[in-house]
Formats: C-alpha cells, sequence, structure tokens
C-alpha cells in the first residue's frame, strides 16, 4: 500500500502563504485592539475568526456521517464579537496581547488568530447544544483525510497555532535576567520587559533528523522499536541535532548511538513540522533522510531503543500492504463525532494505532501522517511515485 501525498501533515498551512496575507502583525494588531476597545470604525471591517485552545487541544466540531460519507472534523472558528461577549460572561478581560496572529486571507476578507483560553472561560467547549469540543490534536491528526486537502490545510492551522501557543505558555520570563516577557508583533515574537536587558525572543523550532537506515547491498533496511511504546510499532531511527553539528553528521551520530551500524552516504527525503510532542517541546522540525548503512551488525542501545532488526523490502511491502490506515483514520474521525456530541470517550492513541494494523501483519508502521511511513513507504515502492 502506497500512499502519495501532496504535502506531510502540518505542513501546507495556507495561512503562511505570502500572497494570502495582506495585512502585516502590526496592521492586523492594530485593527484587533480597536475591534476589541469598540474603536473601529474603518469600513470595510476584516472578519475577524479566532481558534480558542485549552491545554493544547483545538476547539473543533464535527460533520456527521451520512451514507457513505465519514464524519468530519472542523476548526472551531469563534467571531470577535461571540469571544468577548464570552470573556465578560466569564469576568475575565480580553486583550490583544492574549492572541497570536496566525495569517489573513483575501480571498475571504478574514484576519485568523488563536487564543489560550485554559484557565480564563471554563464553558467554552462544555454547551451540549453547541456540538463544540476541545480535541487533543494527536487524535485529529489520526482522524484527518489524508486525501481532502481541506481537512490537511486544517490540521496545519492547528498545528501552527498550537505551537505558537505552547511557545507562549513556555516563555512567559525571560531566560536572560528572569523579568516577564511581552508580546510583540502580534503574538510571533516576545521581548523581556526589562528595559536594561529587553531580549528578543522568538518560537523555538527544535530539528530532529529522522532517517531510514539503508542496506543496498542485502536490500534490507533497519527499524527500531522505542521502549514503552506500542506493541510491534516499527519506525525509523531519529534523534535531536546537537550544537555545531550539520544534519548529515546527527544521522550518522544518531544511527552510531542508537544502533552501532556505521553511516556513510546520507541523502536528504523531505522535512515535516512535528507539534505534537511533548508541550515543553513547542514544533519539532523533522528532517528526513535515507542513511546508507557501511556496516550491518546492531548494537542496540537499550536506553534510546528497545530493539532494532533488518527487514527486507518483502517484509515491509508485506506490513505496508496488510496494514488498514483508512480503519484507523475512520475509527478517529468517529472518535471526534462522538465527542462533539458529548460522548466522551476514553481510549488511549494505542488504540488509535492498533486499528490500523491488520491481525496478520507481524509488524506495522507509523500511518500516514507522519514522515517515517514516507519514508519507508517511498523505499519499499520505489517503483512506485510516492512521497
Amino acid at each position: 500500500m502506497s500512499i502519495n501525498l501532496q504535502f506531510h501533515a502540518f505542513a501546507g498551512n495556507p495561512l503562511n502563504s505570502i500572497p494570502g496575507n495582506p495585512l502585516s502583525h502590526s496592521a492586523a494588531l492594530e485593527s484587533l485592539n480597536a475591534r476589541i476597545l469598540g474603536n473601529d470604525h474603518s469600513s470595510p471591517s476584516p472578519n475577524f475568526k479566532v481558534l480558542p485552545f485549552r491545554n493544547g487541544r483545538p476547539l473543533v466540531s464535527s460533520t456527521a456521517s451520512s451514507g457513505e460519507f465519514l464524519p468530519i472534523w472542523h476548526l472551531g472558528w469563534v467571531s470577535l464579537d461571540d469571544l468577548r461577549g464570552i470573556f465578560e460572561n466569564s469576568g475575565a478581560p480580553l486583550n490583544g496581547d492574549s492572541l497570536v496572529y496566525l495569517g489573513s486571507s483575501a480571498e475571504d476578507d478574514a484576519v485568523y488568530w488563536a487564543i489560550d483560553v485554559s484557565a480564563k472561560v471554563p464553558e467554552l467547549g462544555t454547551n451540549m447544544d453547541m456540538e463544540l469540543r476541545f480535541v487533543e490534536l494527536r487524535t485529529l491528526m489520526v482522524a484527518t483525510d489524508w486525501e481532502n486537502l481541506k481537512a490537511m490545510e486544517n490540521l496545519a492551522i492547528a498545528g501552527n497555532a498550537k505551537a505558537l501557543l505552547e511557545w507562549h505558555n513556555t516563555s512567559q520570563f525571560c531566560g536572560h535576567c528572569g523579568e516577564k516577557t511581552v508580546s510583540k508583533e502580534a503574538g510571533r515574537r516576545k521581548q523581556c520587559s526589562n528595559d536594561s536587558c529587553k531580549k528578543r525572543i522568538y518560537p523555538r523550532v527544535d530539528q530532529v533528523v529522522i532517517m531510514l537506515v539503508i542496506d543496498r547491498e542485502n536490500d534490507h533496511v533497519l527499524l527500531g522499536t522505542r521502549p514503552k511504546f506500542i506493541s510491534q510499532l516499527w519506525s525509523c531511527l531519529s534523534g535531536f541535532t546537537e550544537p555545531g553539528e550539520s544534519l548529515e553528521e546527527a544521522v550518522r551520530r544518531e544511527t552510531w548511538e542508537e544502533s552501532g551500524i556505521e553511516v556513510g552516504e546520507v541523502v536528504y527525503h523531505s522535512s515535516q513540522p512535528w507539534p505534537v510532542g511533548p508541550n515543553s517541546i513547542p514544533c519539532q522540525l523533522m528532517v528526513g533522510f535515507f542513511a546508507y548503512a557501511k556496516s550491518r551488525e546492531i548494537t542496540v542501545d537499550k536506553k534510546e531503543l528497545e530493539d532494532a532488526r533488518w527487514f527486507s523490502r518483502e517484509d515491509i511491502r508485506e506490513a505496508l500492504t496488510l496494514a488498514d490506515y483508512k480503519k484507523g483514520q475512520k475509527t478517529a474521525a468517529s472518535k471526534v463525532e462522538q465527542m462533539c456530541k458529548g460522548v466522551e470517550k476514553s481510549r488511549s492513541m494505542a488504540a488509535d494505532f492498533n486499528v490500523e494494523s491488520g491481525e496478520l501483519a507481524p509488524i506495522f508502521v507509523p500511518g500516514p501522517f507522519a514522515i517515517a511511513h514516507h519514508l519507508i513507504s517511498s523505499w519499499a515502492f520505489s517503483d512506485q511515485n510516492v512521497l
């Protein structure tokens, strides 16, 4: 089973397109503050849309399934006027510095923002009649139909918003002098409030190399399993880059440290934003490579991997063929629909992964939402046009 994507999950954010952003950060913030204070007399006035988050979860709704059509989740955009009313009812202040600018679109004359309402408006997302709920981004990731361009764009917007908001939560104080930081450029950067410091702080992005290690001579690839992770899930090796090393050097070092395999040639494949890691790491950038092995004997670092093995092309093709990723997507989409209706279902992400693989599959690899899947499948089906 090969899956061809136009872009990776969390990439392809339409609000990041420069031609689609007619407003600068400063102009957008000025217009927002004027609207909040009731001083916006411009005609016509932009349409402000705000995406609320609670504890890293975006507000979403779900279109009910009908016939052969599956439920589809949608971002729970709230108008600025409605958001102001919600804040007033909760007795919480609303100001422009609490919102983060996501972008604007000339096509629909809208300006898009995100806000963290975790400790401010507890009633939002609990009204049974509205069918709007805060849902884990990982669950939405699995529930997204990768063949639906609009759904993939919504996932990218939500991922970008979460990364920015989580960065704000982890950068409330200056790392240089310890004073509080203040939002600048409509939330796209921060600055120390100490006049004698004024250190500028920019959103954090952590680079991670992820590599498919290939034994050309034997037509095998090296995959590993992580401790305390999902049973039978085999994936590419990966690791953070260190100061002063190139991406290629990081590939060779991480492969050697985790598996004892020496790598020679390193070839770039693609990259993917990954905003669904720990909250302390707001956004990782996964940089994918093919890494060609110069040795074959495996020595597993048990602190990093539970196991590592060589797999043949036939092994990988069988695993990808037996895996039912669409079933996993459908199950997660139905879960989101039930959550939006107020029917809470507590199930771990492991269950969402497990439904992706047929019972006969000896192993399974990450689904199409992960760059690891595309590194593996593009090698396994190198005779096909896959990402």
